[in-house]
Protein backbone atom coordinates (compact mmCIF):
# COMPACT_ATOMS: atom_id res chain seq x y z
CA UNK A 1 0.00 0.00 0.00
CA UNK A 2 3.09 2.36 0.88
CA UNK A 3 3.92 2.25 -2.91
CA UNK A 4 0.49 3.20 -4.33
CA UNK A 5 0.68 6.06 -2.15
CA UNK A 6 4.40 7.09 -3.30
CA UNK A 7 3.14 6.54 -6.79
CA UNK A 8 -0.09 8.64 -6.23
CA UNK A 9 1.78 11.68 -4.00
CA UNK A 10 4.76 11.49 -6.32
CA UNK A 11 2.44 11.82 -9.56
CA UNK A 12 0.99 14.94 -7.86
CA UNK A 13 4.19 16.53 -6.69
CA UNK A 14 5.71 16.21 -9.82
CA UNK A 15 2.81 17.32 -11.84
CA UNK A 16 2.44 20.06 -9.90
CA UNK A 17 6.19 21.24 -10.32
CA UNK A 18 6.08 20.55 -13.81
CA UNK A 19 3.08 23.20 -13.87
CA UNK A 20 5.14 25.62 -11.92
CA UNK A 21 8.07 25.39 -14.31
CA UNK A 22 6.49 25.73 -17.32
CA UNK A 23 7.16 22.04 -18.54
CA UNK A 24 4.17 20.03 -18.52
CA UNK A 25 3.50 19.85 -22.23
CA UNK A 26 7.09 17.69 -22.23
CA UNK A 27 6.74 15.82 -19.32
CA UNK A 28 3.82 12.84 -19.20
CA UNK A 29 2.74 10.90 -16.24
CA UNK A 30 5.84 8.36 -15.81
CA UNK A 31 8.08 11.28 -16.29
CA UNK A 32 5.70 13.11 -13.33
CA UNK A 33 6.01 10.35 -11.37
CA UNK A 34 9.53 10.14 -11.24
CA UNK A 35 10.46 13.78 -10.53
CA UNK A 36 7.73 14.01 -7.69
CA UNK A 37 9.60 10.89 -6.16
CA UNK A 38 13.25 12.17 -6.41
CA UNK A 39 12.11 15.88 -5.30
CA UNK A 40 11.21 14.17 -2.33
CA UNK A 41 13.55 12.68 -1.64
CA UNK A 42 15.81 15.65 -2.85
CA UNK A 43 13.62 18.24 -1.05
CA UNK A 44 13.67 15.98 2.39
CA UNK A 45 18.11 15.80 2.16
CA UNK A 46 17.79 19.70 1.95
CA UNK A 47 15.43 20.13 4.32
CA UNK A 48 17.91 17.57 6.86
CA UNK A 49 20.79 20.36 5.71
CA UNK A 50 19.16 23.66 6.20
CA UNK A 51 17.40 22.07 9.95
CA UNK A 52 13.98 22.70 8.16
CA UNK A 53 11.30 19.91 9.04
CA UNK A 54 11.45 18.43 5.83
CA UNK A 55 12.44 14.81 5.94
CA UNK A 56 9.41 13.85 7.08
CA UNK A 57 8.58 12.66 3.80
CA UNK A 58 11.33 10.27 3.70
CA UNK A 59 10.52 8.44 6.59
CA UNK A 60 7.12 7.60 5.79
CA UNK A 61 5.30 10.39 7.69
CA UNK A 62 2.74 12.92 5.22
CA UNK A 63 3.00 16.40 6.73
CA UNK A 64 2.18 19.66 5.22
CA UNK A 65 5.70 20.37 5.55
CA UNK A 66 7.16 17.50 3.99
CA UNK A 67 4.97 17.89 1.15
CA UNK A 68 6.29 21.28 0.83
CA UNK A 69 9.77 20.55 1.02
CA UNK A 70 9.09 17.96 -1.72
CA UNK A 71 7.68 20.05 -3.84
CA UNK A 72 10.61 22.57 -3.38
CA UNK A 73 12.66 19.77 -4.14
CA UNK A 74 10.95 18.61 -7.23
CA UNK A 75 10.50 22.29 -8.50
CA UNK A 76 14.41 22.75 -7.69
CA UNK A 77 15.31 19.13 -9.54
CA UNK A 78 13.63 20.30 -13.03
CA UNK A 79 15.02 24.07 -12.91
CA UNK A 80 18.49 21.62 -13.04
CA UNK A 81 16.99 19.60 -15.48
CA UNK A 82 16.32 22.53 -17.83
CA UNK A 83 19.53 24.10 -17.18
CA UNK A 84 21.72 21.52 -18.82
CA UNK A 85 18.76 21.22 -21.47
CA UNK A 86 18.50 24.51 -22.12
CA UNK A 87 21.36 26.06 -21.21
CA UNK A 88 19.14 28.77 -18.60
CA UNK A 89 16.45 27.89 -15.95
CA UNK A 90 13.13 29.48 -17.13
Amino acid sequence: MGLIIWLIIGGVIGWLASLIMKTDGQQGIFLNVIVGIVGAFLGGWLGGLLGIGGGEINDGNFSVSGLLMSLVGAIVLLAIVNLFRRGRVR
